[in-house]
């Protein structure tokens, strides 16, 4: 276990997640939170572990996909119409999208140490998950529809989103790990408990976007997972919700209430969802005016009034989970795409989303392809791949902000390292580039014992990104 303190960073920048945080104290404020440090803990633990040669190495590929939005973020942020200002926000988005993902890749060299982070997101999901179901239970949440029953943990009014999307992370790789074909019994029978546990807490947290997202990655899970396997899962999970929704009641009317509102776009929406689609309007206004590089970055709020209609309103009211009434500012499109489209135009776009594009691609693509990694790892590409669609569909619904923004650079960071990482599997080596010329290290025999002779490199290698040799690789 020694060689894996290098991870320590990694695992407190999930778990110190569970901490609550004194009341305005978030990243949206500009203040650092301990997961933020702990973050740039890992960062700099990475680059001295590189220096000295002891990490992994990206991928050509890799390197292109984590390092290119640096470059439109800069674009942005140089071509913006108040540089220092938007010099903030630069930082930001590079410990999000390139800093943070661009370590776990090079820290984590083995599917038991990327195990071992998915772990803490769940023990996170499931820590947060319980301090809401007593909210909810207790009447000590957030302010919803007049009561203080809105399960958010930690997090506070002030960020709704941040248990939902811990939870969904959780619900998400326990699905993943229950589905996998290469999981033992054990892990399948607890992985499943946990993804029946989440689904209260997600339920709870009246987070339509959670719920869209969470939908849509666990059915590519399934599918990837197949069907009868997917069946199986599906059928415990709707047990669950029908149990504790309809024989319990377990916000029943207002979650119906909730769902019936997704719909309701033209005939009578919610002050939320009119604030929504204005501030959408407004960032595409934004990007009609400035196509290329958009306003500049943290350009939005100073930007909004000017291209949003009177139906706009001035804020989101907050309150409960111990804090008193607030009127919240509304800063961003809450809009991923978007965001990024009206601040940094359509390079920053390009460059975000493209590499976003191949990540998914290559990951789905390992998964689907026969002989790209050992059986008992797919339960990696499967939690991998989950967590990534869960992120970029929710990006449709939200984008970053609050404490819990940090963990967007871990899910990029391991998408990343199952889709074009240079890491193993412990018993064999993948990536996009080949053993080298002549022949692969030194690895496990043909009776599975390490140490055993080096194998030619077969030329297979280098066909699928991210793959290993169908034929005579270690490990197999």
């Amino acid at each position: 276990m020694l060689r894996d303190w290098p991870l320590l960073p990694l695992a407190a920048t999930v778990l110190l997640l569970v901490a609550p945080l004194p009341a305005g104290d978030v990243t949206a404020s500009g203040k650092v939170t301990p997961a933020d440090t702990a973050s740039l803990l890992l960062v700099a633990v990475c680059a001295v572990r590189a220096l000295r040669g002891e990490t992994g190495r990206l991928s050509l590929l890799g390197a292109l996909v984590l390092g290119v939005p640096a470059v439109g973020l800069a674009v942005a942020t140089v071509t913006a119409g108040d540089p220092a200002a938007a010099l903030p926000g630069f930082v930001r988005y590079l410990q999000v999208f390139v800093l943070v993902p661009g370590a776990v890749v090079l820290l984590v060299r083995e599917a038991r140490q990327f195990r071992l982070a998915v772990g803490c997101f769940v023990v996170l999901a499931l820590v947060q998950g319980a301090v809401g179901v007593v909210q909810y239970a207790t009447g000590t949440g957030a302010s919803y529809q007049g009561e203080d029953i809105r399960a958010v943990g930690t997090f506070g009014p002030g960020d709704v989103m941040g248990m939902a999307t811990v939870v969904a992370y959780g619900l998400i790789a326990a699905t993943a790990v229950a589905l996998a074909p290469g999981s033992g019994r054990r892990a399948r029978r607890a992985a499943v408990a946990a993804a029946v546990l989440l689904v209260v807490p997600l339920v709870l947290s009246f987070s339509r976007g959670a719920w869209i997202a969470t939908v849509v990655a666990g059915l590519v899970v399934m599918l990837l997972a197949g069907v009868r396997r997917a069946l199986k899962v599906l059928v415990a999970l709707t047990a669950a919700g029908v149990v504790l929704v309809g024989g319990f009641g377990v916000g029943s009317e207002m979650m119906a209430e909730r769902l019936a509102s997704i719909t309701q776009v033209s005939s009578a929406p919610d002050q939320s969802v009119t604030d929504r689609y204005t501030m959408w309007a407004a960032a595409s206004s934004m990007w009609r005016e400035r196509p290329a590089t958009g306003v500049g970055l943290k350009g939005f709020p100073a930007n909004r009034d000017g291209h949003s209609s009177l139906g706009l309103s001035s804020g989101s009211d907050t309150a409960g989970a111990g804090r008193g009434y607030l009127r919240q500012p509304l800063l961003s499109p809450h809009n991923m795409y978007l965001l990024v489209l009206s601040e940094q135009g359509l390079v920053g776009l390009v460059a975000l989303a493209g590499g976003w594009a191949v990540l998914l691609v290559a990951g789905i693509r390992r998964v689907l392809v026969r002989g790209a990694a050992p059986r008992t790892a797919r339960d990696c590409g499967l939690i991998a791949v989950g967590l990534f669609v869960w992120q970029t569909t929710d990006f449709l619904y939200a984008d970053i902000g609050g404490p819990s923004t940090v963990l967007t650079g871990v899910i990029i960071g391991l998408a990343a390292w199952w889709a074009v990482g240079t890491g193993t599997f412990g018993t064999g080596t993948f990536g996009t580039r080949a053993y080298g010329s002549g022949a692969a290290p030194a690895g496990p025999d043909a009776t599975g014992r390490p140490g055993g002779p080096a194998v030619p490199a077969p030329a297979a290698v280098g066909r699928v990104p991210g793959a290993v040799a169908r034929e005579g690789a270690a490990g197999r």
